[in-house]
């Protein structure tokens, strides 16, 4: 075996291609127990340095170890997330990601990674939603989740059943993203244009909206909206003065179609929707700094990438 300097390299060359491969998936598992892609990275950059600091040759499946080594860090995360949410200014919501040039973020399957199923899962626990994920997302089969989470397989199977019930409970079937788009469009056509007649018909008889400023951010809601009576009201008074000075860009978030919100050439907020039984049920306005971050950082990157024309034919302009 080589153990000189060129030797020690190579190892290293190896490691490292190794933690690349499997960092989408890594990070996919992590976003969404977390709803948190700052506290997702965080979560694979600790996982590189436990991956850096093991005894590799001792490791039979590199990419089984990355994957439990990174759910357990998220359940040790989410168990101190949930006390900083508790004193959260205003409604929490997840952080979105771009996922125009990632559809999936590693996963096999969609549903667990939009932005309303991300939302429902704050109603479970740590290690429920561990299970749900990797099951849900990632099809792992029960032995391994068993193996993740430190239970049985018996327990794993009833944890995801468990999950899936709690969260069937708290909303609709989702519909496809074709349809969502086409809801989402009518949506923004009849708020930006103050159509109190469409907005009855879109949105929901118990629909809510949810604006997350973080505490940071002026002239924003720190309570739900909730009902179609206050939210058409609420929509028609914002549409005097909010939608003015505003190009809106249409961007894939989460799987889904949204609205990225610009005011003198700042982006300022993600706003979407979610589409359950024909109706608007929930509109999210994302517009705490800090939580668009990732998605800012993804869509000016592909934007120095591409030509101006084709950037510029993506807007949707007053």
């Amino acid at each position: 075996m080589n153990t000189g300097p060129g030797g020690a390299a190579q190892i290293d060359a190896d490691a490292l291609g190794l933690f690349e491969h499997a960092r989408g998936r890594l990070f996919g598992i992590a976003y969404r127990m977390l709803g948190s892609a700052a506290d997702a990275e965080d979560v694979v950059q600790e996982t590189w340095l436990r991956w850096q600091q093991c005894d590799r040759a001792a490791v039979r499946e590199p990419e089984a170890f990355l994957a439990t080594t990174a759910t357990r860090i998220a359940i040790n995360v989410l168990h101190s997330a949930r006390v900083r949410r508790e004193t959260y200014i205003g409604p929490w919501l997840p952080s979105p990601v771009d996922t125009a040039h990632d559809p999936t973020l590693g996963a096999e399957r969609g549903e667990a990674l939009r932005l309303a199923t991300l939302l429902l899962m704050e109603r479970l626990g740590p290690t429920e939603r561990a299970a749900y994920v990797l099951r849900e997302a990632f099809d792992y089969p029960y032995a391994r989740i068993a193996e993740i989470v430190d239970t049985t397989e018996v327990a794993a199977r009833q944890l995801v059943s468990r999950a899936r019930k709690r969260l069937a409970a708290g909303g609709g079937r989702a519909v496809a993203a074709s349809a969502h788009r086409r809801f989402f469009e009518a949506f923004l056509r009849a708020a930006r244009g103050g159509d109190a007649e469409s907005l009855e018909v879109l949105l929901a008889e118990d629909a809510v909206s949810y604006t997350d400023g973080g505490g940071v951010v002026r002239r924003t809601a720190r309570r739900p909206i909730l009902g179609r009576e206050k939210l058409v009201r609420f929509l028609l008074g914002v549409s005097h003065w909010f939608w003015g000075d505003v190009s809106i860009e249409m961007i894939q978030v989460n799987g889904l179609a949204a609205a990225l919100l610009r005011r003198a050439d700042r982006i300022f907020a993600v706003l979407t929707v979610t589409i359950e039984a024909n109706a608007v049920s929930q509109i999210m306005w994302m517009m705490n700094p800090a939580k668009l971050a990732e998605v800012v950082s993804a869509h000016e990157h592909h934007r120095d990438s591409v030509p101006s024309a084709l950037v510029n034919s993506a807007l949707v302009t007053s």
